[in-house]
């Protein structure tokens, strides 16, 4: 059942899913816009092309004839996907899935308007005077995220008029692709987020992990920990939730959906057609089978009869501080003298200021305190300097 797979884009989520698939005999050819990415250390192949050229996308799918499509970030000439499904190569999840899900506006409308979930307050913007009349109807505080971008790049906060430029600024730096767009939210007053890692399967049920639970700064996740504790009541909700809009957009593989938990109930906030970077905390073994193996099997057909939550674990993120061609670690000796504790080094070839350049992870049994697995990883992860 070897099955020749184009990933698009090879970061570190890519690399894990790369190692789970020639886990089980399967051939990889990583893509990216830069040489020596993480998952291309670790494939059969490899291209460097930038993946927003239609044209260049449409080379590389013809070169290397795949039968599966894996896009693992959001800068891709998505709409193509639709000319390659209808050539007969599986797009993963779907099409549909990978094309609305890279823009948060068609991911967005999709929830609220099509499907009735509950969200924040919304409007769009595409110049900094539509941001002006965007915030005067969402209100203050709201948060501004580009349409097209990653772990958290371009988002900020607006709590004052003078913020608005600034964050209109921000924004456009930090969007990935062409679109030159926002979306503006009113600010949500929850007491946690979580993200829900939803399979869905080509014969069977839709499955659900136990819920993820993280915290962000300037965006982007530091800490990630599972299980969360939600109560029955706001799981059921969310479970609902992402089953519905993972249904309308079809195909196989695992979503991290998000969700804020409020006094009112549970807000969808945004999905990734792929594994999740909170998920990396089920590399601790929190979990029989980890997000990179279930969406894996999900993609293959392979059936997957249940998913086990097996210990309690969390992770906590190595970033950079500062600008290097040649990143070296210091205490790594540390974290692997301490016990039921892990690490993993993406091996990027490049560093700059909060860049991710590896994770902490701890584990425990199942009833331990989810507060202190979480502190032994913060803990772990301030042992470890990234230099030049």
């Amino acid at each position: 059942m070897n099955k020749k797979i184009l990933l698009l884009g090879s970061g570190e989520l890519g690399k894990e899913f790369v190692i789970a698939a020639q886990r089980i005999g399967q051939t990889i050819i990583a893509v990216d816009s830069y040489e020596n990415a993480p998952a291309m250390q670790v494939a059969d192949g490899h291209e460097v092309i930038n993946m927003l050229d239609g044209t260049a996308l449409d080379a590389i799918v013809a070169k290397h004839q795949p039968d599966f499509i894996v896009p693992e970030i959001e800068a891709i000439r998505t709409e193509r996907f639709y000319d390659y499904e209808k050539q007969g190569i599986t797009v993963v999840p779907s099409a549909k899935a990978a094309n609305f899900t890279m823009n948060r506006k068609a991911i967005r409308d999709l929830a609220a308007k099509d499907l009735g979930l509950r969200t924040a307050n919304y409007r769009y913007a595409t110049s900094a005077k539509e941001l002006q009349n965007a915030v005067a109807q969402v209100g203050m505080p709201c948060v501004v995220k580009p349409l097209m971008s990653s772990s958290g790049k371009g988002q900020s906060t607006i709590k004052t008029q003078e913020d608005i430029t600034k964050a209109w600024n921000y924004a456009v730096e930090g969007s990935r692709g062409d679109v030159v767009e926002v979306i503006v939210e009113a600010f949500v007053d929850f007491h946690s987020e979580i993200t829900l890692l939803t399979v869905t399967q080509n014969n069977n049920p839709t499955l659900f992990c136990a819920p993820i639970g993280h915290r962000q700064e300037r965006g982007d996740y530091q800490e990630s920990w599972q299980p969360a504790q939600v109560s029955d009541k706001d799981i059921a909700e969310a479970q609902d939730m992402a089953k519905k809009v993972t249904e309308a957009l079809g195909g196989a593989g695992i979503f991290g959906v998000e969700f804020f938990l409020t006094d009112e109930g549970v807000y969808f906030s945004e999905l990734s057609p792929r594994p999740h970077d909170t998920g990396m905390v089920t590399l601790a073994g929190t979990q029989n089978f980890n997000e990179f193996e279930l969406h894996l099997r999900a993609i293959l057909s392979l059936p997957i009869a249940e998913i086990i939550l097996e210990k309690a674990g969390a992770s906590a993120v190595l970033l950079a501080s500062e600008n290097s061609n040649n990143p070296t670690y210091t205490g790594i000796d540390k974290i692997a003298a301490l016990p039921k504790t892990d690490f993993r080094l993406f091996g990027k070839p490049t560093s700059r200021p909060y860049r991710r350049m590896g994770v902490v992870l701890t584990n425990d049994s199942v009833d331990t305190p989810i507060e202190n697995v979480v502190e032994k990883a913060k803990y772990a992860a301030t042992l470890v300097k990234v230099l030049r």
